[in-house]
């Protein structure tokens, strides 16, 4: 497998050179600043990286707004909204999957306030190296918009999404095999060509919906109990089917 990743990732980076270059351009002509954000990721047995990706916030995004990113942020520059939409923003993780890092399929690395807090059980995830794309990334690429229906994004994120993308990440433990890898590969193939190459079924995964209802209840919440955490397995009527 790991050859496999770097030959396809080298390969792909010389295809995409001149992608690479175009949005670079663009990004410095929009909103001068650098071309790459890179953020602390947990990879595969706790190791610590740098995750790349496209800038597609304004310089210091982070120091003038929160850590959570909804569809509908100032803070994302014109460019970068389309680059978010497209996924663009995320081809330089094919530098991550070039150096080791990565592997094209696999769960989506979190970061280490996130990881600190899993339980035993979910610390398998770590056993998997993280990929480009995943079961979470697929079912919730359009995580910005479902995120922008929530009265508090903030909490919506950390009680609601965060446990939600977890229990998408274990269906990579509980159901490790080269079939469900090639699930998520074609399904990939299929969102980023529109569903012009291959003709699937659209169904929305049972998890989306259970994240739609459980948005509804915290709008619909008042003074919520902050202690019913995704810590805690229950959170605004989110129950986590993960064993702690």
């Amino acid at each position: 497998m790991r050859i496999f990743d770097f030959v396809v990732s080298l390969t792909s980076i010389i295809i995409l050179l001149p992608l690479f270059l175009f949005t670079a351009f663009l990004i410095i002509l929009i909103s001068p600043g650098p071309v790459f954000y890179s953020q602390k990721r947990v990879g595969r047995y706790g190791r610590l990286f740098n995750l790349y990706k496209f800038r597609t916030m304004v310089v210091n995004a982070d120091q003038i707004g929160t850590s959570v990113t909804t569809g509908s942020d100032p803070r994302i520059t014109k460019v970068g909204r389309y680059l978010r939409k497209t996924k663009i923003d995320e081809l330089p993780q094919l530098l991550n999957v070039l150096k080791g890092d990565m592997s094209f399929i696999g769960p989506r690395p979190d970061v280490p306030e996130i990881v600190n807090n899993y339980s035993s059980e979910m610390k398998r995830i770590l056993e998997i190296k993280p990929g480009i794309t995943s079961n979470a990334s697929l079912h919730l690429r359009n995580e910005e918009d479902i995120l922008s229906l929530a009265k508090e994004p903030n909490k919506a994120y950390e009680d609601i999404f965060v446990p939600a993308k977890i229990e998408l990440a274990m269906e990579h433990v509980y159901r490790k095999s080269v079939l469900f890898d090639l699930g998520v590969l074609i399904l990939t193939v299929w969102i980023l060509t529109g569903g012009r190459i291959l003709h699937l079924p659209t169904k929305e995964h049972h998890i989306v919906k259970k994240i739609k209802d459980a948005i509804g209840r915290m709008n619909n919440e008042t003074g919520l109990n902050n202690a019913n955490s995704w810590k805690e397995g229950r959170v605004g009527g989110w129950e986590s089917g993960i064993k702690r």
